[in-house]
This record gives structure tokens, sequence and C-alpha cells, in this order.
């Protein structure tokens, strides 16, 4: 069986790509990575950065797009050919305001806007994600507003993107979590917390999350990419994902 592929999602290197976008990939793929997720792409028409991708050997599956894009006509279909002519799969919304998921009026509407969406990625190929910080483990009726979400919604229309360190922020298990969206969930973030009382932003094996036995279950999960991200390094970010990497290439993961 091939190894999962280990990317990194690019908001990690947001300062670095803002000042040399093409030359923070570089040093991404010298590291060891294969695949980035983006959150913009400094500027670059499709056509080059597939070109710049290419002649790294790095691929993208995915990128966060913010809903003021998914939610208007135009720009969804502008996003939708860049992903194409990049090669993405995922099309994956990073947040939304925690009323959207605890007002019912602006649930419903929320859920129908991805509907939408969904559909119209489907038509050409690709696929809606969520990517979930903690405020979705609010429960509204009894249920985590998250698991609410994804119930309202075919699979075929939206996938997850579990951010696993925010699933353990919200006091869940991350590995058991996942294992309940077996066949769901293509991408996790791989990204671990501090050991302190702080649950601070830490570098892969450095903290308290098991990421081995998470790592036990992604083939029987169906995780398709494992997503290095770091929202906040306490040292240079740079310095951060070689951690990163170092740690996932000694348990064989990279």
């Amino acid at each position: 069986m091939a190894k999962i592929p280990v990317g990194l999602q690019m908001y990690t290197l947001r300062d670095e790509t803002a000042k040399d976008f093409t030359g923070t990939l570089k040093k991404v793929a010298e590291m060891g990575y294969k695949v980035v997720e983006f959150a913009g792409y400094g500027d670059l028409p499709a056509k080059e950065l597939k070109s710049v991708m290419d002649g790294l050997g790095i691929s993208s599956p995915s990128s966060h797009v913010a809903m003021t894009i998914l939610e208007n006509e135009d720009s969804l279909q502008k996003q939708i050919e860049y992903s194409l002519e990049i090669g993405q799969k995922y099309v994956i919304c990073p947040w939304l305001e925690t009323e959207r998921f605890t007002n019912q009026e602006k649930f419903i509407e929320m859920v129908e806007t991805f509907r939408k969406v969904g559909e119209e990625l489907k038509k050409h190929g690709l696929q809606l994600a969520y990517h979930n910080h903690d405020f979705e483990f609010e429960k509204v009726d009894g249920d985590y507003a998250l698991d609410r979400l994804y119930a309202s919604l075919d699979p075929s229309l939206m996938v997850a993107e579990l951010d696993l360190y925010w699933v353990a922020k919200a006091g869940l298990d991350p590995k058991a979590y996942l294992q309940q969206y077996k066949g769901r969930c293509p991408i996790i973030h791989v990204k671990d917390m501090t050991k302190d009382e702080r649950k601070f932003f830490a570098e892969v094996g450095q903290g308290s999350i098991d990421y081995p036995s998470i790592f036990s279950v992604a083939e029987e999960v169906g995780i398709e990419y494992y997503l290095v991200e770091q929202d906040r390094c306490e040292r240079p970010p740079f310095e951060s994902i070689q951690m990163s990497m170092d740690y996932l290439k000694s348990i064989g993961i990279a």
C-alpha cells in the first residue's frame, strides 16, 4: 500500500508567502512535503502556479476558500476554473461565524448554500469540504453543531477535513471522532497541542496528541492526505514545519 502523502497547509507560512510566494513553496518542497493546501495563491495565474508546482515536484489536492467566494456565483466559477487548472480535488470552507451554527435560521441558510455549492462543484468533478475549529462542538438540540452540518448534507456534496487539534481542544478523542467519519474524511490537519495548561499549537510529535495511534487507523478511515498545519509558531515557522517533518519521517509516515 502506498504511503499517504504528507503535505502542508500554506496558511502556516502566510508571512513568508507574502514576501516570496514561489520561494516559500520551493523551501517547503525541499523539506520533503509532497503536497500543499493553499490559502491564497500569491496573485499567480493558475497556469503559472501549476508550472511552478510541476517544477518542484509537488501537487495540491485542496484550497481553503472563503465563504464570500463560495456564495457568489461568479467568484465560485473562477475558483472552479482555478482549482481544475492546478489539479485540485477539494474546495474547502475554512471557517464560519459561530452564529451560523447556533442560530437555526442561519443554520438552514448555511446548509442550503453549501448544498448549492456542493452540487456545482460536483458537476465539475470537485468536492466541497468543511474545516472545523472547536466552536462547532457546541451542542445544539443535543448534538454537536458540526455533526448537525454533516448530517444535513449528503456525503457526495460535502466531506470533512477534520482538524484534529481543534477536535482535541474541544475535549473529544480525535481518533474516536475521526473513526465516526470513516469514508467521509479524505484530509486531516495534523497539528499538535502543547502539554501545558495553555494547550497552544505545537510542532507534530512535540505535544499531547497521540498521532501514531491516529495514523494506525488512517487507511481504514479512508484518509488520502495528511496536512501539517500550525496556526501560530513559537519559533520561526520554517523551523517548526521542519521539526514536524523530521518527526513524521522518524515514525515512518513521511
